[in-house]
């Protein structure tokens, strides 16, 4: 069985800052981007197939499409020089390109 995305205290930390009232952060997996695969992060409403990861009062939701790609996957927020987002660590990914959105399997 694969395991679910795990969602970081910082992630969920950050979500509470955003204040997305009734609204989830969704992380999906769409085809295309430099590598094959690339990450879409954005605020959206719950749909019934997804899996929501909830912690700190926030949820975090997956559609049943991308569960697949994000098996066993860390979703983090990291501040660094070049600005302050999410980011997916993720054991499924054979290789990224340096803007850090897009990956392949």
């Amino acid at each position: 069985m694969n395991l679910p995305p795990k969602v970081t205290d910082r992630a969920f930390d950050r979500l509470a800052e955003i204040g997305a009232e009734g609204q989830a952060l969704r992380v999906a997996v769409e085809g295309g981007g430099c590598s094959g695969f690339q990450y879409e992060i954005k605020l959206d409403e719950i749909a019934e197939d997804d899996l929501v990861l909830e912690g700190k009062g926030q949820k975090v939701v997956v559609d049943a499409t991308s569960l697949p790609f994000l098996a066993g996957a860390t979703i983090d927020f990291t501040e660094e020089l070049i600005g302050a987002r999410f980011v997916i660590e993720n054991p499924n990914a054979t290789s990224s390109c340096g803007c850090g959105t897009s990956f392949s399997m």
